[in-house]
């Protein structure tokens, strides 16, 4: 089975979607699948089964990158056509069938890609990597602890919580009497985005902090998430990249929906500022220049959020060690 897989942009939009793949792949042990998307989430899927080619979308004037799929894609005949993009020119391939991304609706992201498919229950979000990736997250990560990790960044001030706060919500969790007693923080990002991190970075105690900001590609850090206890970050691609990992993902919600980007998955949750999203916007907003807007969100409020998730997954896993036994 032949298919096109045409995503985002984006590196948290890329990552929801990857569920139709694993969905996919399970139904057909044999596709193959080429998927495009733009540079920054291509890395993604490089360890994609039944992968057959990446198609990078670099942006280009008068929408010409979507001619160039059209020319790279045009001599394939398609079993099915995923567009999450609504692209005119995926119209124009030669396909037995054609599925859109639904337009509008108030759901989350993750279940409107699920409509995609019809599909009755969504398919958690799912990255696939080589003994590369686990090898190398063993030599960043490796036995000994529980292990906190941190996104301190997002692609734009407004949605990131302050220094000074990650840094006394790491002392409170990882304290004598904090979920996680002397656990290791890892912290996690761009490399773009190290100078934002830096002074995280620093109050952190050297015989504890894993300072990999800016140093791992997308799959290793997937891979060093898996290895940790517990995740707590910013709505960004990196807290979507925690949530399929599966480790307990706590994100930070303010000038965003979480309504519509919440981490997915049962050890998820979500904590937002107190003032609701209608109300955070300044007169003459702009995402570039804007400082925090998640002041409103507390220390006590995270913690409090951090503990209740932890209780949640303590209790799951005691429920399933039960059903085991029994």
């Amino acid at each position: 089975m032949k298919v096109l897989f045409v995503t985002s942009t984006r590196i948290g939009d890329a990552i929801l979607s990857t569920g139709l793949l694993e969905y996919l792949r399970q139904e057909n042990p044999k596709l193959e699948v080429t998927v495009a998307c733009g540079p920054a989430a291509a890395p993604l899927f490089k360890a994609l089964p039944g992968l057959t080619r990446i198609i990078v979308l670099d942006k280009m004037v008068f929408s010409l990158h979507w001619l160039r799929l059209w020319l790279l894609t045009i001599g394939t005949y398609w079993d099915l056509v995923i567009d999450l993009r609504n692209a005119p020119a995926t119209y124009l391939l030669g396909r037995r069938l054609r599925r859109g991304m639904p337009r509008g609706g108030s759901e989350r992201r993750v279940e409107r890609i699920a409509e995609v498919l019809d599909l009755p229950d969504i398919v958690p979000p799912k990255l696939w990597t080589s003994p590369r990736e686990a090898e190398m997250a063993q030599g960043f990560l490796p036995e000994g602890g529980p292990i906190l990790a941190i996104g301190p960044t997002a692609n734009w001030r407004a949605k990131t919580w302050r220094t000074e706060k990650f840094a006394e919500l790491i002392e409170r969790l990882t304290a004598p009497t904090g979920i996680l007693p002397d656990a290791r923080v890892v912290l996690l990002g761009r490399d773009d985005e190290r100078p934002m991190a830096l002074r995280l970075i620093d109050t952190i105690p050297e015989n504890r902090r894993i300072d990999l900001v800016g140093k791992l590609d997308l799959l290793t850090a997937y891979a060093c998430l898996a290895r940790s206890t517990f995740y707590i970050g910013n709505d960004s691609g990196l807290m979507h990249l925690a949530a399929a990992s599966g480790v307990p993902t706590l994100g930070l919600f303010g000038p965003t929906k979480e309504s519509l980007y919440a981490p997915w998955g049962e050890a998820t949750d979500v904590v937002r500022t107190a003032i609701p999203f209608e109300e955070i916007f300044p007169e003459n907003f702009d995402h570039r220049t804007s400082d925090s807007l998640m002041d409103s969100l507390t220390v006590d409020m995270a913690e409090a959020g951090a503990k209740a998730l932890w209780q949640k997954c303590q209790e799951s896993k005691t429920g399933d060690q039960s059903e085991m036994v029994n």
